[in-house]
């Protein structure tokens, strides 16, 4: 299905006031995208006409967007629509027909000790085998260790100031001893004046001058590159649960 902003006055008018109550609401940048590519979509679909979409249309369009996507997609435009309902049409929500995803809970693999020593050691590229090290000895997902500033650590304290976490909550991470060391040293390679892992897009000589951090894609898309050339077959998630990875993060952090 079509994901492309729609060129109707009125619907971008809309749009705009959606993103706009999105934003106003605190909502993390990765749950505003799924919300705004929710509308684009939906808008795509009937023809930028969603004001009073009945229950046999909804049926009929989350039926045709299960057929191509996955239940996590669904739900995404599911709770995109009911905040544009509920915050720039603010109609109840009660009026829309619920779809209910099914239950599942799935345990992802995680990677033993010694695959992740391999992991890190293949990394070739320092700011990523810095940052990988540095959310697995420290239980952090993707997005937190992205947002590391040189102020969030805590030296004294050994422990790290993780901002705007899951459910927008702040939390403190035990620092370890080996990480600490690892990032002093990186960070003397770049000094840059916010960011623990600036954006790698200016070069070493300019890093100074980046206003923003490391690339989730290029994160990912690196992870993805390692893991493959290690020939590792497992379904695992590269950056999961903090409680699926302190029990091994320990351990790699010791023999890193």
């Amino acid at each position: 299905m079509n994901t492309t902003l729609p060129q109707d006055p009125h619907f971008i008018e809309q749009y705009q006031h959606h993103l706009q109550c999105l934003k106003l609401g605190g909502l993390q940048p990765k749950t505003i995208e799924a919300y705004t590519r929710a509308i684009r979509r939906i808008g795509n679909y009937f023809d930028c006409r969603i004001d009073n979409l009945s229950s046999a249309q909804l049926r009929e369009y989350f039926t045709e967007l299960l057929d191509t996507h996955s239940w996590s997609a669904v739900k995404l435009d599911l709770y995109g629509l009911k905040f544009f309902y509920s915050g720039v049409l603010q109609k109840p929500w009660e009026d829309i027909p619920l779809i209910k995803p099914p239950h599942t809970s799935r345990i992802p693999d995680i990677l033993s000790v010694q695959q992740m020593g391999q992991l890190f050691a293949a990394t070739r590229i320092l700011s990523y085998k810095v940052f990988f090290f540095t959310c697995y000895s420290m239980g952090l997902r993707l997005g937190e260790g992205i947002g590391l500033t040189v102020g969030d650590i805590d030296a004294g304290n050994m422990r790290v100031h993780i901002r705007d976490a899951k459910g927008n909550k702040d939390r403190l991470v035990p620092l370890p001893d080996k990480t600490l060391r690892v990032l002093r040293e990186f960070w003397a390679v770049h000094k840059h004046p916010r960011f623990l892992f600036p954006s790698r897009k200016r070069g070493l000589k300019n890093v100074h001058l980046v206003d923003q951090p490391l690339d989730r894609g290029g994160i990912q898309s690196a992870m993805q590159s390692v893991v493959q050339q290690l020939g590792i077959k497992k379904n695992f998630m590269p950056f999961p649960a903090p409680q699926l990875r302190h029990p091994h993060a320990g351990g790699w952090c010791r023999s890193a």
